[in-house]
Parts: structure tokens; C-alpha cells; sequence
């Protein structure tokens, strides 16, 4: 099972609140005009097609990038204004894994714990590792894992803190069916606990198995996805 994630405290404000979002890089105008609503405790599967802006939206949510023009709240914060705060309530995992090649596994995790003040860190990082199923490899230097195993730290990474909210851009990529799997119930327990997902994939079939709710990203506009509204699962 997973942690209980660490909820800010007071009423109960959307996970995500973003109102006329806009970002444009030079001439390319990538987002427009764009809302978006998550409630806490849910799953948001996002999809669209490479190049639509689905990392650079989570960019932006995570305190990343500025958008040009908007409103975005997160986890009860404004943003940019409140970054930093609400770097402490999320997990990210991008493309890049933001670990260290030359560390161990534990190292990591430990080092991560110490930067968000985890009363035991090293008892934090362990339970973490063994969540992700890589507790023997503890002692193993990161650059000497396969992608596979460095993409599920890069997930143990963003869940150590026990952040309220996800935000995890194609997190299965490059996984195993069993790590996939894992991934699956590690999801499904973090939102029958109150916490938050937003996950971009490609893989429209899984998305729609995992998530509580579907929007596909394009033309710089959240559209929801019709044919995939799946039921809050218990």
C-alpha cells in the first residue's frame, strides 16, 4: 500500500484550477485560451499528439514554465507566485528521470528526502524502494540500471514526499508488464487515498482502464473525451 499522501490542510479547493491559459514559443502559439478543472482525489488521463503541448502543460503545473497569459492554481497555490510551495506538494516525473548516474538508488532517494525535510528519510527512501519493487537494488549505482529500472525510481523519487498530487508525463514508457502493473496499483491506491493524478500517454486503451476521467489535448484546447468517462473505481 501506499502512504497516505500529505493534504494541505483547510477546505478543499480543485487539485488543479486553470482559467485562459496561454503559451507560445516565439510564433508558435502552443496553448490558448485553455481551462481545465481536476478535483482532488481523481485520475486525469491526457491525451494528444506529439507536439500539442501535453509536456508543456505539465510544465507549467509543476512551476516549470510560466504560461504568457491565464490563471493556474494548484494545489491550493497560486502560480508562479507560490512555486515553491507548490513544488513541495507535487511529484513529477518527465522525460528526464532528475536523477544521479554516479548515486545509488538509496543515495538518491535519501538525498531527495533531505531536500524535503522527511523526519527519516533513509526509513523513507527503504519503504519507497520496496514499494517500487527495488529494494535489492538499493546498493546499485543508477547508471548502471536499465532504463526500465531507473524509469520506476524516477517514480519512487516523486512519490517519496507523499506529495497530494501527481503529475506524470507517459510514466509507462519503456516499462515491463510486470513494472506496468505495478505502476497500475501503486495509481489506483494513491487516489483511494485522497491523492491526485495527471498522467499523459499515448496509449488511449490504457488511459482510459487506468483513469477516472479523459480530455485530449489539441489545437492548443482541453477537449473531453467523450467516449472515455470511467467510473471512480473503489
Amino acid at each position: 500500500m501506499v502512504a497516505m499522501v500529505n493534504k494541505p490542510s483547510g477546505v478543499n479547493p480543485p487539485a488543479i484550477q486553470v482559467r485562459g491559459l496561454s503559451k507560445s514559443f516565439g510564433d508558435r502559439l502552443v496553448l490558448r485560451d485553455l481551462d481545465l478543472e481536476v478535483s482532488q482525489g481523481s485520475f486525469l488521463a491526457l491525451f494528444g499528439a506529439n507536439g500539442a503541448g501535453k509536456t508543456t502543460l505539465l510544465r507549467i503545473l509543476s512551476g516549470q514554465a510560466r504560461a504568457d497569459a491565464g490563471s493556474v492554481m494548484v494545489a491550493g497555490c497560486s502560480l508562479p507566485k507560490h512555486a515553491t510551495t507548490v513544488r513541495r506538494r507535487i511529484g513529477v516525473v518527465s522525460h528526464r528521470g532528475l536523477l544521479y548516474d554516479d548515486l545509488t538508488c538509496l543515495e538518491n532517494l535519501v538525498f531527495y528526502g533531505r531536500l524535503f525535510s522527511l523526519s527519516d528519510p533513509v526509513a523513507q527512501a527503504r519503504q519507497t524502494l520496496q514499494r517500487l519493487a527495488l529494494d535489492s537494488h538499493a546498493s546499485q549505482r543508477v547508471r548502471t540500471l536499465s532504463h526500465g529500472q531507473q524509469k520506476r525510481l524516477a517514480i519512487a523519487r516523486a512519490i517519496l514526499h507523499r506529495p497530494v498530487l501527481l503529475l506524470l508525463d507517459e510514466p509507462e514508457a519503456g516499462l515491463d508488464r510486470d513494472s506496468v502493473n505495478l505502476l497500475e496499483g501503486l495509481l489506483k491506491d494513491w487516489t483511494a487515498q485522497g491523492g491526485t493524478v495527471v498522467m499523459t500517454t499515448h496509449d488511449q486503451a490504457r488511459g482510459a482502464a487506468w483513469a477516472h476521467r479523459a480530455v485530449v489535448l489539441a489545437d492548443g484546447h482541453i477537449h473531453e473525451q467523450d467516449a472515455v468517462q470511467v467510473e471512480r473505481r473503489s
